[in-house]
């Protein structure tokens, strides 16, 4: 500690000598730290918009098609497997929900737009949105819909239209919709908008295409003090090859993983990441060296007078430290404004995270420390003889 204390002016005072140097330098890494950031963020509100109708679900354990890839490519199955389930004695109750994407048009300038739409039995308690549970007895009634309060403006003013008490009518997949009350769930990078209604309603506008036996999603609900994974195992072990069963929690997973593994998204935001990373580490390197390269004979004078290598190596690896905490404060700000203008252009939940803020601050770190290793090369070609 004693030495690092001791070396930190002469660090300090080499990387100040040339301001503009220094202040280059901390707006690449800042730019570095910025880039890696906004990968970050993009990723996990990706992860998080993705599964925001998984977490919004009630429910011990779901039921799949093994045939499902996402929330966006379900496939349907019989609900007998669900009624096959309902006959262990750990299950409370069973609950089906039907998904679909249907043309919405937007009341106020005509246009139509995917939509994610959901189905459920008006009785069961499916949804933990409080306004699903006040607007069921409107539900129930045909052409009745919840309009997500978050979607996308590209649907039309409808939140702003049916708080002002105004009656907001439609057109959704060729058939008209009444909005009787909104719910808050939120776009994804799948679709932009969502609407619940009731199974009825659902197997109405889409009549062509399915049936009130083919569902995409089972919910059951388990009994207080149940054992889930045992249950779990039980139910496993019964049902065909067909169906999936999962956890609540698996349920998220399945979707986190598509999007992950499946998809070029999760690729590109990891990519991004790196990229980030390694322009910093360019950046940082190219500092260092020519700071090292301005001050060759200044360190060749050093070891004539007997300093070590170490001694000089430690200097350049403190420098690399200063620019990495400099370099860290004004990405970290500007990270805060952008991740704000994001989220208000987007709807997407992308906000900043202390696991985050310390991931980037530790790659940071370790960039600049990275670009120290690379840069004593030069520092170890500092010979005495050099200067006669």
């Amino acid at each position: 500690m004693r030495i690092f204390f001791v070396n930190t002016p002469l660090a300090w005072l080499q990387l100040t000598r040339q301001k503009g140097r220094l202040l280059t330098a901390l707006a690449g890494i800042a730019f570095a730290v910025i880039l890696m950031f906004m990968q970050l963020g993009f990723q996990a509100s990706l992860f998080d918009s993705a599964t925001r109708f998984h977490q919004s679900l009630k429910g011990d354990l779901v039921l799949i098609s093994a045939r499902s890839k996402s929330l966006g490519y379900m496939r349907t199955f019989s609900w007998r497997r669900l009624y096959q389930v309902y006959s262990f004695d750990g299950v409370e109750s069973i609950s089906p929900v039907y998904v679909g994407f249907g043309d919405w048009r937007n009341p106020n300038n005509g246009n139509f737009r995917a939509i994610y739409v959901y189905g459920f039995q008006p009785g069961d308690s499916v949804f933990k949105f409080p306004e699903v549970d006040e607007n069921l007895s409107q539900l129930q009634l045909n052409e009745n819909i919840l309009f997500d309060r978050a979607s996308r403006q590209e649907y039309g003013s409808i939140a702003k239209e049916f708080e002002q008490g105004k009656a907001i009518s439609t057109e959704l997949a060729g058939k008209t919709v009444n909005i009787v009350g909104l719910f808050t769930l939120g776009p994804s990078f799948g679709a932009d908008g969502n609407i619940i209604m009731s199974d009825s309603n659902f197997l109405r506008l889409f009549s062509g295409n399915r049936k009130m036996g083919e569902i995409d999603i089972g919910l059951i609900k388990l009994k207080s003090h149940t054992n889930t994974q045992n249950i779990l195992k039980q139910i496993k072990s019964i049902l065909p090859k067909d169906v999936k069963v999962l956890t609540h929690q698996e349920f998220v997973d399945f979707e986190k993983s598509y999007w992950q593994t499946s998809t070029s998204i999760g690729f590109i935001f990891t990519l991004g990441v790196s990229m980030g990373f390694i322009v910093g580490t360019v950046i940082v390197y190219q500092i260092l060296f020519s700071d090292v390269t301005d001050h060759l004979s200044e360190y060749a004078t050093l070891k004539a007078m007997g300093f070590r290598n170490t001694y000089l190596e430690f200097v350049v690896f403190q420098e690399a430290i200063i620019l990495a905490s400099l370099g860290y404060v004004p990405g970290f700000a500007l990270t805060l404004g952008l991740y704000d203008l994001t989220k208000g252009a987007t709807a997407l939940p992308i906000e900043m995270e202390t696991n985050r803020a310390l991931l980037v601050m530790v790659l940071t770190i370790f960039m600049c420390v990275i670009s120290g290793f690379i840069a004593i090369r030069r520092l170890r070609k500092a010979e005495p003889a050099e200067l006669f």
